[in-house]
């Protein structure tokens, strides 16, 4: 049984930011100190990632600061919201497949 990828996106291949889009795609917004924090992972490991999600302009980043300290937050961009449950549909008919 041959099993058609097209609808399989990339850029969630990797656990991190897989991760990432899910808890950017369930919330309204999250800071990357507590996105760091949930996926435990590290600051440069978490960077990375979502540069890469932000290249694909799958999430929008916003900078200010909180008195006196620098605060980023991302958000899931509509784009980045229909490619994630592209994916996920993919995912879900590959383990339907596999079932039969």
């Amino acid at each position: 049984m041959k099993v058609a990828l097209t609808n399989f996106d990339k850029a969630f291949e990797n656990r991190v930011r897989l991760q990432a889009m899910s808890v950017l795609v369930a919330n309204e917004s999250y800071d990357f100190n507590s996105l760091k924090d949930l996926l435990e992972v590290t600051d440069g490991n978490l960077a990375s990632h979502l540069k890469a999600l932000e290249k694909e302009e799958y999430i929008t980043v916003s900078k200010s600061f909180l008195g006196r300290k620098p605060n980023t937050r991302y958000q899931a961009s509509a784009t980045g919201i229909t490619a994630f449950k592209k994916h996920l549909v993919a995912l879900e008919n590959l383990i339907k497949q596999q079932k039969t």
